[in-house]
């Protein structure tokens, strides 16, 4: 089964850290991924895509990602000036950084109705890190939202990644997972 996600955050945020994270953590399970940015003239601040893949199995494409089964939000502003659930699975979930209320988020989607997954992660962000990115702690809210990794895979790519930073994350990613709320 191929699974397909696509991450919307700002230049500096972290979301292609995000997609590489998520496939390493895969990968460390024995399946098979890939991650990969959506690079333009893009600049800090601005909106950016990453994708990532999931199978059990090869996976021989590398095209774009249209028709994703995930979307990840990271920036709680973007929903206003992105269609971020464009293409979005009937059956696929959307999991978004808001402090917004389940009304107010379906509402600010143009009346979405599908599965949806909220977290103020930036409430999160600033309290454990210190600093308001959000991308390890919106992975806390992907891994309760979807089971596609498991918690340990995580914390094992983020020590990886993050050296000594890693605990901090870890925090942020664990306290994501409890608060993670799913309509």
């Amino acid at each position: 089964m191929l699974v397909e996600i696509r991450i919307h955050g700002r230049g500096g945020q972290g979301g292609v850290t995000s997609a590489e994270l998520i496939a390493i953590s895969a990968i460390h399970q024995g399946k098979y991924a890939q991650a990969f940015p959506s690079f333009g003239p893009e600049r800090r601040g601005a909106p950016v895509q990453a994708f990532a893949r999931i199978s059990d199995s090869r996976i021989r494409t590398r095209e774009k990602i249209y028709n994703p089964d995930v979307i990840l939000v990271l920036d709680a502003s973007l929903p206003k000036i992105v269609k971020v659930t464009q293409g979005l699975n009937e059956d696929g979930i959307a999991i978004l950084n808001t402090s917004y209320s389940e009304k107010e988020v379906r509402e600010m989607l143009g009346g979405y109705k599908g599965k949806l997954a909220l977290l103020d992660a930036t409430k999160i962000a600033l309290e454990v890190l210190g600093l308001p990115i959000t991308n390890t702690t919106m992975l806390g809210a992907f891994i309760k939202a979807t089971g596609l990794v498991d918690l340990e895979a995580m914390k094992d790519a983020l020590r990886e990644r993050f050296g000594r930073l890693a605990d901090k994350n870890i925090a942020a990613l664990e306290r994501a997972i409890a608060e993670t709320k799913i309509y």
